[in-house]
């Protein structure tokens, strides 16, 4: 077979059914990758959600033996939502961040490759083959900057000319020797505008990220999140877009064409009160297509009470006092008991007051007294 033919129409196939990028590269080492993590763990700024085996992230022959290329694939998302609802008063909102707009893309990008598998297999059945999409081993990023999608830039993320940074990223490591397709060049040139405007810092310099410290990553935890943070998170429920949002080359790139990642308005910003009377079964049916559930409901709702907070909802506080005095779970209760603070209503100081006398957690009775103290403050 002639494998440039092939390739080519490997390219027109991606296209046929809805991959908006593909490019290809070596199975060579990530060197300069390697250098990076191990530089990001000894500074404490890994996330922890990635694979702790950095040889595996950066020798793609550990994860297929008989390896010669690797396909890089990218898929674009909407930044716009169409009749998006408004926030007031007495029915504030929360927002999901657009990486959790309409179906998980996790799903969406397994079953390209899958169809891409297919594809190869059929002309060429004895090809190995190993796809992967954000929690395999490999760096999503580290791929794609190597086989041309896009370039990495100041706030980590892979900038594309046609989609921005807006794209979904996957892989597939293959037997087959494809022609690696060329860089590009990096185009952030002396813009800085992601750095600046980082709402915790967490971007530390161009091209490096402090995990611990970005809101993305800490709407997702499932423990208290840290005081310094909280007025930092306002109405995020998950995810963080701010260094997106702000990015010159993502100007006009709505990426309005992919059916499967179109919002539906109520539920990427959703009244928060409902939220926090969910059940688990509710929250799995409501939102289990959606990438931004995939920790659960517990820090969506954490998250939906530091907005209310952030609000000053007066509406919500005898929903917050109700968490606060009979939820089971030490976190919801402690950052009830914050937020009815914040909030600062008279019902609001007699109930923290009653909490104090009965609550048994400490970690709870600590979050109890920073409310108590917002009424010292403000009164």
């Amino acid at each position: 077979m002639n494998i440039i033919q092939f390739q080519q129409n490997l390219i027109d196939y991606a296209a046929s059914i809805g991959i908006d990028k593909i490019g290809f590269t070596s199975v060579s080492p990530f060197h300069e990758l390697k250098n990076r993590l191990i530089r990001q763990q000894e500074l404490g700024y890994a996330s922890g959600f990635e694979e702790s085996n950095i040889e595996k992230r950066v020798h793609p022959k550990m994860l297929l033996e008989e390896s010669s290329s690797i396909i890089s694939i990218a898929i674009a998302y909407p930044s716009k939502m169409k009749d998006a609802p408004q926030s007031v008063k007495g029915a504030r909102r929360g927002i999901f961040a657009r990486a959790s707009w309409g179906i998980d893309y996790h799903t969406v990008l397994r079953e390209k490759l899958a169809l891409l598998e297919l594809y190869i297999l059929t002309h060429i059945p004895d090809a190995k083959l190993r796809s992967m999409v954000d929690t395999g081993e490999l760096s999503d990023r580290a791929v794609a900057e190597r086989a041309g999608i896009g370039w990495s830039a100041k706030n980590c993320s892979i900038i594309t000319p046609e989609f921005g940074s807006y794209v979904y990223l996957g892989e597939m490591i293959t037997s087959i020797p494809f022609a690696p397709s060329e860089q590009m060049e990096e185009q952030c040139g002396d813009c800085r505008l992601c750095l600046d405007v980082c709402p915790t810092g967490a971007l530390i310099q161009g091209g490096q990220l402090n995990a611990q410290r970005c809101i993305a990553f800490i709407t997702q935890t499932k423990t208290m999140v840290p005081d310094e943070f909280r007025t930092k998170i306002g109405n995020r429920i998950y995810g963080c877009d701010t260094c997106q949002t702000v990015c010159p080359k993502n100007k006009g790139k709505a990426n309005l064409h992919q059916e499967s990642f179109k919002p539906d308005p109520e539920l990427v910003k959703p009244l928060l009160l409902p939220l926090l009377k969910m059940t688990n079964r509710t929250f799995k049916e409501t939102y289990g297509h959606m990438s931004g559930a995939w920790r659960g409901k517990n820090p969506i709702q954490r998250n939906a009470i530091i907005a209310l907070a952030h609000f000053k909802e007066q509406e919500a506080v005898p929903t917050l006092i109700d968490l606060m005095q009979n939820d089971a779970r030490p976190v919801i209760r402690g950052t009830a008991a914050w937020a009815i603070g914040k909030i600062n209503s008279k019902d609001g100081l007699l109930a923290l007051k009653e909490a104090e006398q009965h609550e048994q957690v400490e970690e709870v009775l600590e979050e109890i007294r920073k409310g108590l103290e917002y009424y010292t403050i403000e009164n």
